[in-house]
C-alpha cells in the first residue's frame, strides 16, 4: 500500500492535475491523497477491481499484460502525462492489467467515485482524461507492434528513452531481470541488448543502473515506434 505523505511536501507534476482550472481542482482537492508509489508495488492486479485512480509525478507505472501460463510483458507505461485506473470511467471496474511501479516517486490517489463524479461533470477533467485516453490507446498498440517487428536493441532504446521522458533523469535505476519482465524477454537477451547499445556508446550500464550518455545516438539506434510515441507525449503534455 502507497504511503500517504505531507499533502505541502511535494510539488504537483502531473499534467493532467496541473492543467485542471483552480475552480476544478478546489473542487477535487479535498479528495486528492498525496502518496509514496513504492518500487516493484503492486497497484492494481489482473481483474482487481479498482478502488483509486493515481496521477503519477515524476514516477513511472507500468501495464503488465499476462498470459495463462503466468508469462508477462508491459504493453504500457504510465508517467506524469497521465492517470492509472483510467478504464475506471469506461464503465470497467477491473484491471485490464497488472499495475506495477517500476521507478519509484509520489503521486495523487483519488477514489474511484470521487474521479467518477468529476468525469461526469463534462468539464476539463473530462476532456483531458479523453485525451490522454487516446494517448494510452495508441501507445499500447504501437508497443505490441514494435514486441512483434523490431529487434530487442531497438525495443530497449525505445524503453529507455520513454522512461527518460517521463522521470527526466538520465540515470536510470533498473536491472537486467527487471527490464526482460518489461519486454518480455530472458535476461540474457537483455544483456545481449546492453552490451550492442553500450558498445556504440548511447548508453552506460553497471549493476542496477542505467545511464544515458548519448541521447542523439540512442534515438538514431531506435525504431520508428519511438519518433511516433514522442510526437504523442508531446502532444500530451502540450509541448
Amino acid at each position: 500500500m502507497a504511503n500517504v505523505l505531507n499533502q505541502q511536501s511535494i510539488p504537483i507534476e502531473n499534467h493532467i492535475l496541473r492543467s485542471l482550472p483552480a475552480a476544478d481542482y478546489e473542487r477535487i482537492s479535498p479528495h486528492l491523497q498525496l502518496v509514496q508509489l513504492n518500487h516493484s508495488e503492486i497497484l492494481y492486479e489482473t481483474d482487481q477491481t479498482i478502488q483509486s485512480v493515481y496521477f503519477p509525478n515524476l514516477g513511472i507505472v507500468s501495464l503488465i499484460a499476462q498470459d495463462v501460463k503466468g508469462q508477462s510483458v508491459e504493453v504500457g507505461i504510465v508517467g506524469f502525462e497521465g492517470v492509472v485506473g483510467v478504464s475506471a470511467v469506461l464503465a470497467v471496474d477491473k484491471s485490464p492489467y497488472q499495475v506495477m511501479v517500476q521507478l519509484p516517486n509520489s503521486g495523487f490517489r483519488l477514489s474511484v467515485r470521487a474521479f467518477r463524479e468529476e468525469f461526469k461533470r463534462a468539464g476539463a477533467l473530462h476532456d483531458l482524461v479523453l485525451r490522454y485516453t487516446h494517448s494510452l490507446l495508441m501507445h499500447t498498440s504501437q508497443v505490441a507492434a514494435c514486441n512483434r517487428l523490431h529487434s530487442l536493441s531497438e525495443r530497449l532504446a525505445r524503453w529507455l528513452l520513454m522512461s527518460y521522458d517521463r522521470c527526466k533523469c538520465p540515470d536510470l535505476p533498473f536491472t537486467h531481470e527487471f527490464l526482460g519482465l518489461m519486454l518480455g524477454v530472458r535476461r540474457a537477451g537483455v544483456t545481449e541488448a546492453a552490451i550492442i547499445l553500450q558498445t556504440e556508446g548511447y548508453i552506460k550500464y553497471r549493476r542496477g543502473h542505467i545511464t544515458i550518455i548519448d541521447r542523439q545516438g540512442l534515438e538514431e539506434h531506435t525504431c520508428e515506434c519511438y519518433p511516433l510515441l514522442k510526437k504523442e507525449f508531446d502532444s500530451a503534455v502540450g509541448l
